[in-house]
């Protein structure tokens, strides 16, 4: 009896020993594949961050750098520069989120332009926008590698910018102001608003405005049409205008047409000035000689042009070439008439010219 319940015993032994045994092997089929599947998720969360910070790194392209280069000052460039920002909002560019805008302005004093451009080439900017010839050869001096975009010129191809409009050649496009029959148009509007026009002084800068040259041949043909005489007085300086107003007094002349160009323009003011104090009626090619107290303005709508500018500064940072991008011409031109000049000397404007005018300054 002893005997049996010591086999008994060893029995059950055995019997706990294999549940222990079996249990561990159970343990071990379930426990590592859980083991397994920690590792494996640890994996994946690594893999994953690694794969989402690449993707992140790859889809955050660089933002685009732009330099604005402009003689004017602040104040003066305003307008000009609130329609090139329009042109870029239309496009789908906003400032400080997907583009950068670097503003250098020489606040006329033009030698400062060829340090201005060569700083913006210092910061590897990815398009130059220049506004005016005086603009564009500083930066056309100051890199052959950036491209550059012209949001005006009188003419690009005499300017040396462009080999032609069609096929600008080399790192440069963008817009013209080129528009030769501008001048008849202008002496016409003259001749409306002063019906006994005989003499007309014509203020030009032939040596750094090029596009004067053509518009001169328009308003000849013009002046032969309408029979009047003209005088071409050349202003390449500020103290050019007084010499230029005395010999347009001398000559007997009843009305002065300013021509555009870099000191026509920003000298506005001073031209202005001069016409009242000799009582000349004066049309000039920009709106913002008029703004400035001029009496008459005929011309391109430079707003037009530095807006269309924003759509050459887009297609370039897309990938296309400056010299595969033709220079485009005017397609908007505005009338403004300036009353209170008109007030200043004497002189009554037809209601039928009014009326054409685009905007009136009372």
């Amino acid at each position: 009896m002893t005997e049996i319940r010591s086999q008994m015993s060893e029995v059950r032994k055995y019997q706990r020993q294999g549940i222990r045994r079996s249990l561990c092997a159970v343990c071990r089929t379930v426990l590592k594949p859980i083991s397994d599947l920690r590792l494996l998720i640890s994996s994946l969360c690594v893999l994953l961050f690694a794969l989402s910070y690449s993707a992140s790194a790859q889809q955050s392209p660089k933002v685009p750098r732009i330099g604005y280069l402009t003689g004017a000052t602040p104040v003066g460039q305003a307008a000009r520069i609130e329609a090139f920002r329009q042109g870029l909002r239309e496009l789908g560019y906003v400032e400080g989120k997907n583009i950068v805008v670097e503003y250098r302005y020489a606040e006329e004093k033009l030698d400062r332009l060829p340090a201005l451009a060569t700083e913006l080439v210092r910061l590897k900017v990815d398009v130059i926008v220049t506004g005016g010839s005086g603009n564009t050869r500083a930066a056309k001096e100051a890199t052959n590698t950036i491209p550059i975009v012209m949001a005006q010129d009188s003419d690009p191809v005499a300017n040396r910018f462009v080999a032609s409009l069609a096929r600008p050649g080399g790192n440069i496009t963008g817009l013209a102001t080129l528009a030769p029959e501008i001048g008849g148009k202008q002496l016409e509007l003259l001749k409306e608003v002063v019906p006994k026009l005989s003499r007309v002084a014509v203020l030009w800068a032939p040596s750094t405005t090029p596009g004067n040259v053509q518009q001169r041949r328009e308003i000849e043909l013009a002046a032969t049409a309408f029979k009047v005489q003209l005088q071409f007085l050349e202003v390449e300086g500020p103290k050019d205008i007084e010499t230029a107003f005395r010999a347009a007094s001398k000559g007997l002349a009843d009305a002065v047409l300013v021509l555009r160009g870099t000191v026509l323009g920003s000298e506005g003011t001073h031209i202005s000035e001069f016409a009242v104090k000799s009582r000349l009626p004066a049309i000039y090619g920009t709106r913002r000689s008029v703004e400035a107290g001029g009496l008459m303005s005929y011309g391109v709508n430079g707003a037009d042009l530095d807006r269309r500018a924003a759509t050459y500064v887009d297609k370039i940072l897309k990938g296309r070439k400056p010299a595969d991008l033709p220079v485009e011409q005017p397609k908007k031109f505005e009338f403004i008439i300036n009353l209170k000049a008109a007030k200043q000397i004497g002189l009554t404007i037809p209601p039928n010219v009014l009326a054409r005018a685009d905007k009136v300054i009372r």
